[in-house]
């Protein structure tokens, strides 16, 4: 696996510098991204936790890979910044559980009849 970058951008207002990058598979499939996200910290000589890859497109009938990265200042503006969701595509958030449903053996309470009203209460 080999990679270039194609383009490296500051973006002092959010902390980081933008990557786009290319990634050279020829004898293996597409890599994944968590060996992307290896590579590339130590290609600009920051930690993995600060880099954040937020998309990987694998370029159809050739054996390349293109994508773009985030590599922030700290970890923490980089939690405080990206989106939910790609912060746990890149394993720096933890996935919430999803909210727990009514256990299936333990039916539903049945609903009690309505008492129909009585003539003394009906209004006319």
């Amino acid at each position: 696996m080999e990679i270039k970058i194609l383009e490296d951008r500051a973006n002092p207002l959010l902390k980081r510098h933008e990557v786009r990058f290319e990634v050279a598979h020829a004898t293996a499939a597409s890599p994944s991204r968590e060996a992307v996200r290896d590579a590339l910290s130590k290609l600009v000589n920051s930690p993995k936790d600060r880099v954040v890859i937020e998309r990987m497109r694998a370029r159809f009938g050739t054996a390349t890979t293109r994508g773009d990265a985030h590599v922030y200042e700290s970890a923490d503006a980089a939690k405080s910044t990206e989106r939910a969701h790609i912060l746990i595509r890149n394993r720096l958030k933890e996935k919430p559980a999803a909210a727990a449903a009514p256990a299936p053996s333990e039916p539903a309470p049945a609903a009690s009849p309505k008492p129909e009203a009585t003539p003394s209460e009906k209004k006319e």
